[in-house]
């Protein structure tokens, strides 16, 4: 037998193994549609995650109910993830997100209880707005101390941060003196959600048709862009399922969510403001997207936006990839670096305005731990230690893998300590998953 012939036989054997069989239409379908693999695996462990959780709860976690206050909960940890990609992907870390929030929360919270109110009194229109101002700006100043600390005077980031971790929260201690400050401005409660903080059933379904024609037209843009510049697409047929299955995803979240009524005795108050007649079998009014939701949805676009249209977003994945080679191509490196740790505390801001709205109070230890669920939200979503590579959207479902994570347990029952094991034996693993992943892409 010749050479050729016996890799011919060699090649049709490795076709006829049921192995290859079971590969081969499963590439071809990641070819086809140009879907990220890691993607699709964490939407499928995801979905399992929820299937399983559903019947050891007692088919209570895929309701209606449940599913809302998860989105909500969810919100939080997801906003400050995408900040943290950058920071990884920079071959960053950032340890202080948590205490950060507590003292930006604190601050907040002083503003509209303390000093507004000396001016105008409480609840006016504008506190709110003064208020996130306020935190938004502070935010910014907190970490870009850290970031000229860590780019211009090269000390390490988790030296850095890991100061911020402990003085952050010390600082809010002291400006809340060890106490509740509370209540807070009634229009700024809103950013919490609640059954007050939500858009409602009719403007949720505008929003998901707005979502749908915003899909339908990136899907226009993408393939028109790629016949402009000659690059390949992808066949009618796979467009148009992708385009249906992702606006079918969206409607029926919306369909779902919009399950979720408000309580008899708020829903009366609804229907006294409005004018409504209470029927005898009263009356079904949706909550809608909650605003912590669409805070989300908002942070997700713009970040995502500037992570791949934006110069900036490619300078930081420069950076990530190989920072001498960014430098000598004449990238500000430092300037980059500290304008990575300003945007990280921009979001941690806008993280505990939600956080303290929903607490309706602010107190010294607001977001312990939650450095742990940011990071571990980042690194399950795709970004990799080694920096370079990372994606806002796989961040957001791995907050959403984390908080679905909890949200399960706690339903079970489980214990708090037995909650944070599970959530360091993730992160672990998911950390193992992605060296593993990285060594065999490399071979």
């Amino acid at each position: 037998m010749t050479q050729s012939s016996e890799a011919t036989s060699g090649q049709d054997a490795g076709e006829n193994r049921p192995g290859e069989r079971r590969k081969r239409p499963i590439a071809a379908f990641l070819r086809a549609t140009e879907i990220d693999a890691r993607m699709l695996g964490m939407l499928v462990a995801l979905a399992g995650i929820w299937i399983l959780f559903h019947f050891l709860s007692g088919h209570t976690f895929l309701t209606p109910r449940n599913l809302w206050n998860l989105s909500v909960q969810t919100s939080a940890v997801a906003i400050m993830a995408t900040g943290m990609v950058l920071v990884i992907v920079s071959r960053n870390i950032d340890l202080s997100v948590g205490a950060l929030m507590s003292f930006v929360g604190v601050v907040m919270a002083l503003v509209q209880v303390r000093f507004l109110p000396n001016l105008w009194g409480f609840d006016h229109p504008a506190t709110w707005i003064i208020t996130l101002i306020v935190g938004v700006v502070l935010g910014a100043l907190a970490g870009g101390l850290q970031g000229v600390v860590i780019a211009y005077l090269a000390v390490p980031s988790f030296i850095v941060t890991l100061g911020g971790f402990m003085a952050w929260r010390g600082i809010a201690w002291v400006l809340s003196s060890g106490k509740t400050v509370a209540p807070l401005d009634t229009y700024f409660q809103l950013l919490g959600g609640g059954a007050r903080g939500t858009i409602g059933g009719m403007w949720s379904w505008i929003l998901g048709i707005a979502g749908c024609v915003g899909i339908v037209a990136l899907i226009i843009n993408r393939r028109r862009q790629r016949h402009k510049y000659g690059f390949p697409v992808r066949a009618i047929p796979v467009e148009i399922t992708l385009g249906v299955i992702s606006c079918g995803a969206v409607l029926v979240a919306i369909f779902w969510l919009n399950r979720y009524y408000m309580p008899d005795l708020l829903a009366r108050q609804y229907a006294a403001d409005h004018g409504i007649a209470w029927p005898e079998t009263g009356l079904s009014i949706s909550l809608g997207i909650a605003v912590p939701v669409l805070i989300l949805i908002g942070v997700t676009l713009v970040m995502t936006f500037i992570a791949t249209r934006l110069s900036f977003g490619r300078y930081v994945f420069a950076i990530g990839g190989n920072p001498e080679a960014a430098e000598l191509s004449g990238i500000r490196t430092r300037w980059t670096i500290v304008k990575v740790f300003m945007l990280m505390g921009v979001l941690v801001a806008f993280a505990a305005a939600v956080q303290t709205a929903r607490l309706n109070a602010a107190v010294g230890s607001l977001g312990e731990l939650s450095e742990l669920y940011v990071i571990a939200a980042a690194v399950i979503g795709g970004t990799s230690f080694s920096g370079g590579v990372g994606t806002i959207p796989g961040a957001v479902i791995g907050a959403l893998v984390m908080q679905s994570l909890s949200s399960g347990m706690v339903l079970m029952g489980v214990e708090n300590s037995v909650q944070k094991v599970v959530v360091g034996v993730v992160l672990v693993l998911a950390v193992t998953i992605d060296t593993i992943y990285r060594r065999r892409m490399q071979q």
